[in-house]
């Protein structure tokens, strides 16, 4: 990386020792391993964002340009996650709605990207980028590797869910009870019950169960877990140990 009054201007793509070589990327190739910096070097990472959002248009207030490549595009929201303020992140999504094609597939009960791409399949390290800078809140990326919670793989878990036929749009522990909601794959498993396991627990007694979803739920007392059963709703369910 080449520096300029204190600041990275370009990134080699690679040096050739024999002829002693550098071969540049320009000062956006800085914004390029930006993500994978942040949890290392945060300043440095935070330059490349800057740089990315600079070039685009992202923190001008301007129109947002570059969004129409698939690679920009994936950059941009990507790092949006982790570096933007929310309101530029929202700016950001918004004016690339237009062209990263979001599409509903509720037969499969799959929500992906097209990005102009016109494929029979969605693109899986681009979508993966981009939901990760979608779910990503500023610095929660950094945090993961720099403020780990550890303490997540003793406390209640859920185990078993019959995926794809259902996931859990919520499964949270905050520290004294387990916010829980399912969901079905499509219409044919929606408002349907499924079944899975709450494990990592002291004691399979008194549990209380308050709800918001439309169906009972049942907690049965097996082995060494205990078997839940709601209804897929995506209504939240409170699940309290006493």
């Amino acid at each position: 990386m080449s520096w300029e009054d204190g600041r990275p201007i370009s990134l080699d793509l690679y040096y050739d020792p024999v002829e002693d070589e550098h071969v540049k990327i320009g000062s956006m190739g800085v914004a390029l391993p930006a993500w994978y910096l942040a949890p290392q070097n945060h300043e440095i990472a935070m330059a490349g964002w800057n740089i990315a959002a600079d070039f685009a248009g992202v923190q001008t207030g301007g129109k947002i340009t570059g969004l129409e490549d698939p690679d920009s595009a994936t950059l941009l929201l990507q790092l949006a996650g982790e570096f933007a303020d929310p309101d530029t992140k929202q700016r950001l999504w918004e004016s690339a709605d237009e062209t990263i094609e979001p599409t509903w597939d509720k037969t499969a009960g799959e929500f992906t990207l097209g990005l102009g791409l016109e494929e029979d399949h969605p693109r899986g390290q681009l979508n993966a980028r981009i939901m990760a800078g979608w779910v990503c809140t500023k610095g929660a990326w950094s945090r993961i590797f720099n403020e780990p919670n550890l303490s997540k793989f003793n406390e209640p878990t859920l185990e078993g869910v019959d995926f794809p036929k259902f996931a859990l749009t919520e499964a949270r522990w905050d520290g004294s009870k387990l916010h829980v909601a399912a969901q079905g794959q499509n219409s044919d498993f929606a408002g349907t019950r499924t079944t899975f396991k709450l494990v990592n627990i002291d004691s399979m007694a008194n549990w209380q169960v308050s709800q918001t979803n439309s169906g009972e739920v049942t907690l049965t007392k097996k082995d060494d877990h205990i078997q839940v059963s709601l209804v897929a709703d995506n209504k939240l369910v409170l699940l309290t140990p006493h």
